[in-house]
């Protein structure tokens, strides 16, 4: 199996976990319920509870760190995505552009946003959108640094 296409399957897992964890949290028996609910005035409900106000519930969790599981909440945000953009230079020759890979995960973690949005599988939150690409942006970070190193060590040998 060539180098990319291992990547491509590395990358692909990993896009079907995040699917997993982030839309199709709960239960079976929970998401049948969601779905047997979906009714225009259950979908629209969405657009009355979404945050559309960028760093709102950022500053809620500092603001409540006490109180709240905001370093869980904030850190997971990050973390989850922090392969998408270690992963995907290594699927897509164009990847290796850091805006290219920068647009992806915008446009994967928006089309998981509108979703939750829409579908009641969870929230929208402008928030989730910033801190996913803050993720995907340091994992993109862990690449290039990876790429430095390995070329690095094999000038020296």
């Amino acid at each position: 199996m060539q180098k990319r296409n291992r990547w491509k399957l590395f990358f692909a897992i990993y896009i079907l976990v995040v699917i997993k964890v982030i839309i199709f949290k709960y239960p079976y028996e929970e998401l049948l319920k969601i779905t047997a609910s979906w009714r225009r005035d259950v979908i629209f409900e969405g657009l009355g509870t979404a945050n559309f106000t960028p760093f709102k519930t950022i500053k809620m969790y500092i603001d409540y760190a006490y109180k709240l599981n905001s370093v869980e909440n904030l850190a997971g945000n990050v973390l989850v995505f922090v392969p998408f953009g270690f992963l995907f230079p290594f699927v897509a020759k164009e990847g290796e552009r850091f805006f290219v890979m920068l647009l992806n995960a915008f446009v994967f973690v928006l089309g998981i946003e509108t979703f939750q949005l829409f579908s009641a599988f969870g929230a929208f939150d402008v928030d989730d959108i910033l801190l996913n690409c803050l993720g995907a942006s340091l994992g993109y970070c862990v690449y290039r640094l990876m790429q430095f190193w390995g070329r690095k060590r094999k000038g020296c040998l």
